[in-house]
């Protein structure tokens, strides 16, 4: 586990994560990061999202370690400062998917080298909960998880999914895999484009403040829309979720009632049928509960700690 580097804005205190570079089995250079409670009774296995990276989920990172748990989380491959796997890095792409879950081993290896203080416990936020779910289902070992506004889904209307579906294996057929997907906000991050008024992540202005400044500062950390490879992966991936069981583990899912990136429809059937399953409807939140104005985010936050508490004290 060698070293790597982590971005702090001036005035940040002295980051307590330790981050350190992992290989995936295809080559694939990908950053990861540990925070270690002074008091542990379990671990998180944090499963960001799109376009998202360590830095961002420093805070949230250090909750969790003040409340008793170690963090360990990652870059996925494609953002961040793990490898970027087209020549032009601004836009979001994977070959497939399932690549992700190349990630997801090497995750659970520095789990295991580390020997993180058990139970373990996921927590995924948007892509990382459809990347998530895929883990559970290959048997990733987690007591528990809860997921943020997991893309199960995309807020798509039927005649634009079938739309996007179309266009991406156009692309495909073109060789334009690579090229932005036509309405996906092009090759620029979205905090840099989009007034904080009518913004689809967060209601908090402090926080807002926050991404646009680490947006500013940390270019080589950013990433814009999505290539129309990934599109097409992932239109392709959350149909085939849909059709898989949920797995035999105890679940909290927090759902924002102002969500507009990924389908709340989805999430709503998912959870319908999943035994064990509790949905968490955050009134007020868009599609960042966990970086939203305290009246959400804290009860969000508490909520998750007490799933997590449970099922240590099951254990």
């Amino acid at each position: 586990m060698d070293p790597a580097p982590f971005r702090s804005l001036p005035g940040d205190p002295h980051p307590l994560a330790r981050p350190f570079w992992l290989w995936a089995e295809d080559g694939v250079r990908l950053r990861a990061g540990h925070w270690a409670s002074d008091r542990p009774r379990g671990s998180v296995l944090l499963f960001p999202g799109r376009t998202e990276y360590l830095e961002k989920y420093n805070a949230l990172a250090l909750d969790l370690c003040s409340a008793g748990l170690d963090v360990l989380a990652m870059d996925w491959r494609g953002q961040g400062l793990s490898d970027r796997l087209i020549a032009d890095s601004r836009p979001g792409h994977i070959g497939s998917f399932s690549d992700y879950q190349r990630d997801v081993v090497e995750l659970v290896v520095a789990a295991n080298e580390l020997d993180l203080p058990r139970p373990w416990h996921l927590l995924a936020h948007s892509m990382g909960g459809a990347i998530g779910l895929a883990a559970l289902q290959d048997g990733l070992p987690v007591d528990s998880a809860v997921f943020s506004a997991p893309m199960w889904g995309l807020h798509l209307r039927p005649p634009t999914r079938l739309l996007a579906i179309a266009m991406t294996a156009l692309a495909q057929r073109l060789r334009l895999d690579e090229r932005a997907a036509l309405g996906s906000g092009g090759y620029e991050p979205f905090v840099l484009k989009c007034p904080f008024e009518g913004n689809l992540l967060t209601t908090d202005p402090v926080r807002w403040g926050r991404f646009v400044a680490e947006a500013a500062s940390w270019p080589e950390l950013s990433l814009g829309g999505v290539t129309n490879r990934w599109l097409g992966q992932a239109l392709a991936e959350c149909t085939r979720l849909a059709a898989l069981p949920s797995p035999d583990l105890p679940v909290l899912v927090g759902l924002g009632s102002d969500e507009a990136i990924v389908s709340a429809r989805a999430i709503r059937s998912r959870v319908d049928g999943w035994a064990g399953a509790q949905l968490m409807l955050l009134p007020g939140a868009r599609h960042e509960p966990m970086m939203e104005r305290e009246s959400v985010r804290t009860p969000f936050l508490r909520a998750i700690l007490q799933h997590f508490g449970t099922v240590a004290h099951s254990v």
